[in-house]
């Protein structure tokens, strides 16, 4: 059905202004939503207040959608039936709506707002105001803004200038007044205790942190690279961006490459979240082309261009210098030791019997599992080193003789004092172990199940130790001998092959470690039982990946600033404090570098 609006409005000097549309629509819906086929600005009325609907007759039906209802000629009702011939006024808030019929017989809605009370209400009013004793709004509006001016601007910058110059302190209490009125936003864990104490990192006023700022308590912090090399590594910037970084140095913003650029702060409470890849990727994605002599490959996202994992090894026998070597060659880690992990993990070989028969009571009783030696630390992150005596030494036994009840074993790791024993024993007068009674039959000398049980001889012990099947011999490499009947290879226990890279095996312990590394099909403990780029890749892909199960930025698993004084390791995550240093250690030797 077609409807005329007609809106009445008034100017400052009281002119009337009179807008009329017709609108064609079977409800016209009235309300404060601008949706609404009449609208209303007025708090006092609902979204959708009040619907009008023309029944067959042409008697239009006003309903109430919500509760507050309205007035028809001043009778508050929910609903009602008006004749547009006849007329009607129905109050809505502020507002009057005068429902009539045109001259062509078209039904008309006025809409006009009711008038403030000009009278001698109004009059009398007055007289308990307090706008006649206060100074006109211009007057209100300027003096408002010298106290905005005076309070946060005149005296932080007051305060600061005439502070105390002090080194920053984490510890200590901001000697500016009012600058918590200029933060932008509050400040990242790490740095809470700065709240209060903004000049320890904003120096100068007006001026953006500087990176001397910053190395003044983080000390310790190392570069990313040689300062000659970063340069030569960031891409130039260009049109806009060089713009901006001139428009930005020029308010002595520090950069590119510099702490801001890439810690961010203000940025809300709880840790600072890590740099998005982009930031590496802008260097990295194309590094090769302006570092010539770099050994880097080049990496833009996890998913679609990384190079092959790079792993510390030593890559020969007797090697005594880790070499950082691609995966894609296949490297095998000459660690000093013969360990078969088939053997030790196959259920149906001796191994497992033994370990069967041994029994719960001495930490075994089913087949071996690679926890059963390996053993997390405490963190979880990595694994201890594996311990002879406690790991080993169930199975492989080093006892060598027996004096009444007691059994005297050799020391396992200190190749002098083990020669020191045998060769103190090999004086000492011996009593066979067996009678001069010949055995009968099959089981005397020569026969098929004849047992040679007479005991072994110190010196032939020392002489065969380090052949593969020998005391010694049969978990670890012989060393250089030199001269020396025992000479035992330097074992290395490599707790990362990585350095450039940090992985958390916390984080993945919902996987077998089989997943990962093939042990069930090595033979030689010279085999790099590590995954490939590809077998992290089957979960892990960039960092805007919609498909994958973990998307993986840059930050997961590189640190910026690698760790100072030597130690490569990488902390354990972007934005943590590194662990213990012995533990980010590259090997795990100390004293067992040399146990047999």
């Amino acid at each position: 059905m077609d409807f005329r609006i007609r809106s009445i409005d008034f100017t400052a000097a009281g002119r009337e202004i009179v807008r009329t549309r017709d609108v064609s629509t079977p409800v016209v819906a009235v309300g404060r939503a601008a949706s609404n086929t009449i609208h209303l600005p007025d708090l006092a009325v609902e979204q959708e207040h009040l619907r009008i609907t023309p029944t067959s007759s042409g008697i239009l039906a006003l309903e109430a959608v919500g509760t507050l209802g309205f007035t028809l000629d001043g009778r508050q009702v929910m609903s009602a039936s008006v004749d547009p011939a006849k007329g009607a006024e129905v109050g809505l808030g502020s507002y009057r709506l005068s429902i009539g019929l045109e001259d062509d017989g078209l039904p008309v809605i006025t809409v006009r707002q009711r008038a403030d009370d000009l009278g001698e209400g109004k009059d009398r009013l007055r007289g308990f105001s307090l706008v006649s004793a206060l100074p006109g709004k211009r007057a209100m509006a300027w003096a408002g803004l010298l106290a905005i001016l005076v309070a946060f601007l005149a005296v932080p910058i007051w305060s600061s200038l005439s502070r105390t110059i002090v080194d920053p302190d984490i510890d200590g209490s901001g000697a500016v007044q009012m600058d918590a009125s200029w933060s932008s936003g509050p400040l990242s864990s790490v740095h809470h205790g700065l709240e209060d104490n903004c000049e320890a990192c904003h120096v100068a006023p007006f001026q953006p942190v500087q990176d001397a700022t910053c190395i003044s308590c983080h000390e310790g912090i190392s570069d990313h690279a040689e300062d000659p090399r970063m340069a030569l590594g960031r891409p130039a910037h260009s049109g806009s961006d060089a713009l901006l970084w001139d428009v930005a140095q020029a308010f002595n913003k520090p950069g590119p490459g510099a702490c801001s650029t890439c810690h961010t702060e203000h940025e809300g409470e709880g840790r600072m979240e890590p740099t998005a890849q982009a930031f590496c990727s802008d260097c990295h994605n194309t590094l090769d082309a302006r570092l010539t002599d770099t050994a880097l490959g080049n990496a833009r996202d996890f998913g679609t261009l990384h190079p092959e994992f790079k792993v510390a090894v030593l890559p020969h026998q007797g090697a005594t210098s880790a070499v950082r070597t691609s995966l894609t060659d296949n490297p095998l880690d000459w660690n000093g030791l013969r360990f078969p992990h088939d053997v030790h993990l196959d259920r149906t070989s001796g191994v497992t019997r033994m370990a069967q028969r041994l029994g719960r009571s001495a930490g075994y009783g089913a087949a071996l599992e690679c926890s059963t030696c390996h053993t997390p630390t405490a963190d979880g992150t990595r694994f201890l080193p594996v311990d002879m005596e406690a790991d080993c030494e169930a199975c492989h036994s080093l006892v060598y003789d027996q004096v009444g009840t007691t059994f005297r074993s050799l020391s396992h790791g200190n190749v002098d004092q083990v020669e020191a024993d045998l060769l103190a024993a090999d004086r000492s007068p011996r009593r066979p172990v067996t009678t001069g009674r010949q055995r009968p039959g099959d089981f005397a000398e020569g026969g098929i199940y004849y047992g040679n049980f007479s005991r072994v001889s110190p010196s032939v012990l020392r002489s065969t130790a380090m052949g593969q099947d020998g005391l010694c011999g049969e978990c670890h490499l012989p060393g250089n001998a030199a001269g020396r009947a025992l000479s035992v290879a330097p074992v290395t226990q490599r707790s990362r092959y990585m350095l450039n890279g940090w992985f958390d095996h916390q984080a993945h312990e919902q996987e077998d470690c089989t997943s990962c590394h093939a042990a069930e099909d090595s033979d030689a403990a010279s085999d790099l039982l590590l995954p490939n780029l590809a077998s992290c890749q089957t979960c892990h892909e960039g960092e805007a990946a919609r498909e994958a199960e973990v998307p993986s930025g840059c930050a997961m698993c590189h640190s910026y600033h690698p760790p100072a004084q030597g130690i490569l390791a990488a902390p354990r995550r972007v934005g943590q404090a590194g662990t213990d240093r012995s533990q980010r250690g590259l090997t795990s030797t100390a004293s067992r570098s040399a146990r047999p």
